[in-house]
C-alpha cells in the first residue's frame, strides 16, 4: 500500500483568490460572524436570557456551517481540481476527507 501524505507535506495548490467572487462572500460572511460574536459576547456581559444566548450562538453556528460549505466547494473546484490534474489527487483526496472528520 502506498503511502499517502498528509496536509503537512502534500503538494498544494490553489486558493480563494482564483475566485475572487467567492473570496469576497467569505470575507463578508467572517465579518458578520465576527459581529455577531461580539454580540454574544456583550449579551453575556449584560447578563441576558440564556435562551437569547443560545439562539444568537445557534446563529453564528449556522453562518459557520455556510462558510465552510462555500469554502469546501472553492476548494474541490480550484484546490482538487488542479492538483488531480497535475497528478496528486489521491493525497489531495486523502486530505479533503481527513478535513471533513473536523466539519460537524
Amino acid at each position: 500500500m502506498r503511502e499517502v501524505r498528509t496536509a503537512k507535506n502534500t503538494s498544494r495548490t490553489g486558493s480563494l483568490s482564483e475566485l475572487p467572487v467567492m473570496r469576497r462572500d467569505a470575507l463578508l460572511r467572517i465579518k458578520t460572524i465576527i459581529g455577531h460574536a461580539q454580540g454574544i459576547e456583550k449579551m453575556i456581559d449584560d447578563n441576558r436570557y440564556c435562551i437569547d444566548l443560545l439562539k444568537q450562538m445557534a446563529a453564528v453556528q449556522a453562518q459557520l456551517k455556510t462558510l465552510a460549505q462555500s469554502i469546501t466547494r472553492g476548494h474541490m473546484e480550484v484546490c482538487m481540481a488542479k492538483a488531480i490534474m497535475q497528478g496528486h489527487g489521491e493525497e489531495t483526496i486523502e486530505e479533503f476527507f481527513e478535513a471533513l472528520k473536523y466539519l460537524d
